[in-house]
């Protein structure tokens, strides 16, 4: 598989009647190929018109610079055994940091004779005869200066994401596991199946391997996932209906905000969600973010320093409501006389993952309370935050070993790439490329996402909680399953 960038370059190579054509039209759209024929039709009589040769790729020239510029994948489609011309095309790439690929159609000479001579317009003898001299001659040396040379096969447009991690022959650790988060319910059968079609996704998330299923705590949906009228369930309530749906799967939200409820209430919420669960309770917490949502349902939104303080209450007092006795706390933001829960959770501790990734004091919350933190970004990313993390935990002291490493983040696997492109082409507007969207929603195949998590894996992450762009579409969490079977120990 030959995989690509969103924004490369991509130059065929070989002579008439090898399959450029062809192979461009099979694997991208017309828009994103650019050939000196079709152009040497627009300032010229016709394809065929060699008179507007020079004139052709003059516009195609012109064209490929604006397309590298704005980051559009470019298929160029000509001879591509003109190095002169290579080596433009291969500055202006560097020129937009774009990477560039070239596609050899090294076809036996026979099979391209047969093929132009079906054409309507065949090549002269003479000229494909002077094209196989040459690429015989120049074949072996194009590739000089590009990124990447391919002999031609299938092809596919991978995100960044995933292509980084392509190939990297990563070693999962054993420990690998993974969540489901369900950050939308705006699903084409409507309000009134809601219920039915969390049952058929849990049921699906059990079946598939998943360990855990998480629920964002927001009372409107927010702008990074959908519109503000778009359905949004409460999140506690959603639990405990999934709690009596699923038999295994722990849950939580991703994350409660310690400005949505008083504390205390709170932690009678989680503990009885944990009773009625069988034990299987996650208590995720963070400062919050999404003041318009305060001001809507006329809650306070005190300034970040008061969130933070009121986040470290939180994580003091959660403890003691759910231990033994009923003991006083006084913290700097909440205080009781007596922290009572009844009934006690069924797990000696609920654990509590704390979400953000701020190294200087979300991290360092984390060190000394929480039992996980959920960290954004890709490995580079998330190796440097777990090894401040740990930097937190020797401040701390504090066994890093105590505390889950989860990371976040959307995804859209497929089992191949026609099933992809129909599922990319179903969810995206049409205001919005493939590209673009498959860029958004970490949109590739099960078999190309299975090296991303892998890196993910090695650079600490414990838990891969995931949010599936097509979620709500029957077999979609099914289809994440060989991901989650070739990383479990």
């Amino acid at each position: 598989m030959i995989e690509l960038a969103s924004d490369s370059l991509v130059v065929l190579a070989g002579p008439s009647g090898s399959g450029k054509s062809a192979w461009a039209a099979e694997w991208f759209r017309p828009s994103q190929v650019v050939s000196s024929d079709e152009l040497r039709a627009v300032v010229g009589e016709h394809e065929h018109d060699l008179r507007a040769s020079a004139d052709s790729f003059a516009v195609l020239d012109l064209v490929l610079a604006r397309r590298l510029d704005r980051g559009l994948l470019t298929v160029v489609d000509t001879l591509g055994m003109d190095p002169e011309r290579h080596a433009s095309w291969l500055a202006l790439a560097a020129e937009h940091r774009r990477p560039s690929h070239l596609v050899l159609f090294d076809e036996d000479p026979k099979v391209c004779r047969k093929r132009n001579n079906a054409r309507p317009a065949p090549v002269p003898s003479k000229v494909l005869s002077a094209q196989l001299s040459k690429w015989a001659e120049v074949s072996d040396d194009l590739g000089a200066g590009f990124d990447y040379v391919h002999q031609a096969g299938p092809a596919a447009v991978v995100p960044t994401a995933v292509l980084a991690a392509s190939g990297g022959g990563w070693k999962a650790p054993a420990s690998m596991r993974f969540g489901l988060q369900i950050s939308a319910f705006d699903w084409p059968s409507g309000n009134e199946a809601i219920g039915d079609e969390l049952t058929r996704i849990v049921g699906e998330a059990e079946h598939a391997g998943f360990e855990s299923v998480w629920v964002m705590d927001h009372f409107m949906q927010i702008p990074q996932v959908g519109r503000e009228w778009d359905a949004m369930l409460e999140a506690y309530t959603t639990l405990g209906y999934l709690a009596g749906r699923t038999t295994r799967l722990e849950l939580g939200t991703m994350v409660t905000c310690v400005t949505h409820r008083s504390i205390a209430h709170l932690a009678k919420i989680v503990a009885t969600l944990d009773v009625l669960s069988g034990g299987r309770a996650r208590c995720g917490l963070g400062i919050g973010w999404y003041e318009r949502e305060h001001k809507a349902y006329g809650l306070r939104f005190p300034p970040i320093r008061e969130r933070y303080e009121l986040l470290q209450d939180a994580l003091e007092l959660l403890p003691l409501m759910w231990g033994s006795g009923s003991p006083s706390y006084e913290g700097r933001h909440l205080a009781t006389p007596e922290a009572i829960c009844y009934p006690r959770p069924l797990q000696p501790k609920i654990p509590i993952l704390i979400g953000g990734s701020g190294e200087r004091r979300t991290l360092a919350l984390v060190a000394r309370y929480g039992d996980a933190c959920n960290l954004f970004g890709e490995p580079d990313v998330v190796r440097h935050k777990v090894e401040v993390l740990r930097g937190h935990c020797r401040t701390a002291g504090r066994d890093p070993a105590e505390i889950e490493v989860t990371q976040l983040s959307s995804v859209l696997a497929a089992p191949d790439q026609r099933t992809l492109r129909d599922r990319i082409d179903d969810l995206r507007s049409s205001s919005v490329s493939p590209e673009d969207y498959a860029e958004h929603a970490l949109g590739a195949t099960a078999e190309q996402h299975i090296d991303r998590f892998a890196a993910l894996a090695s650079a600490g992450v414990h838990t891969a909680i995931v949010s599936l762009a097509d979620v709500g579409h029957a077999g979609a969490v099914a289809d994440f399953a060989p991901i989650i079977d070739a990383l479990r120990p």
